[in-house]
Formats: structure tokens, sequence, C-alpha cells
């Protein structure tokens, strides 16, 4: 279809104006797809989603003591079995994020456009976060 062919030129100049390295060009929560399959990172703040972004793709995402360090999304890409992953660290989600608090909405899109969501949890957190009864 036309629609779909717009979006793949768009999607081929976003990338070939990045140079085709890193995670995929794009500003805030607007970043190009970037390889075979995109995995997203979504959790509570400070759970670990960009230290595990440094580790499995090299990219550095600022990690720090405090929540919210991360407030847009940040791609990194990986190797897997001869497939390239863009894998993207978004912002810590809190509860009423589906109503738009703490940037809720635009993390839940990002991660609906997702091939793959990884949920990070912090096992010493679970009293202090209630995981299973959210």
């Amino acid at each position: 279809t036309l629609k779909a062919k717009l979006a793949k030129l768009r999607n081929d100049l976003l990338v070939e104006q990045s140079g085709g390295s890193g995670g995929g060009g794009g500003e805030g929560f607007d970043v190009a797809r970037l390889g075979d399959a995109r995995v997203a990172l979504i959790g509570f703040p400070s759970v670990g989603k960009s230290s595990l972004l440094g580790v499995l793709t090299g990219t550095e995402s600022e990690a720090a003591a405090y929540e919210f360090t991360t407030l847009t999304c940040i791609p990194g890409t990986m190797q897997y079995k001869g497939s390239r992953v863009q894998v993207l660290d978004l912002p810590g989600i809190i509860e009423g994020a589906a109503h738009g608090k703490g940037r809720g909405r635009e993390v839940i899109a990002v991660a609906r456009n997702a091939d793959a969501i990884l949920i990070v949890l912090d096992a010493g957190k679970e009293g202090l976060n209630r995981h299973r009864e959210i």
C-alpha cells in the first residue's frame, strides 16, 4: 500500500541520516526502527533498565541512584544469532501510566510497537513496588 511504502521510505531516510549506527535516529520517543526485531525494556523506575541496555548493547544510557534518570527512549542495538536486535530503554513506568501519569502514554505507545517487551523487575524491591499486585 502507499502508506506502507511511505513509512518504509521515511524509515530508510532516518536510518541514512543517522549513519546506520547506534540504535536508530530520532528524538524523544520517536526512534527509527532499526534491525530485525525491536525489544522494549519496561519496568518501574530504578530497576536496572539502563544498566541492562548498556550490558546488552554497549550503549551508554545515564544511570544514577535517583528515580527517573531516563526521561526519553534510549535505543541500542545488539547481535543475536545473526540477527540485529534494537533494544529500547524506556523511562520508568508508574501507577496511572495508562492515564498519562509520568509520560505513561508515550512509554506504552513505544512498547505496543515493539516486537517483544522485556519486563525488568528488582526482586529486592518486591514489598516496596508490589509487583504481583500491580
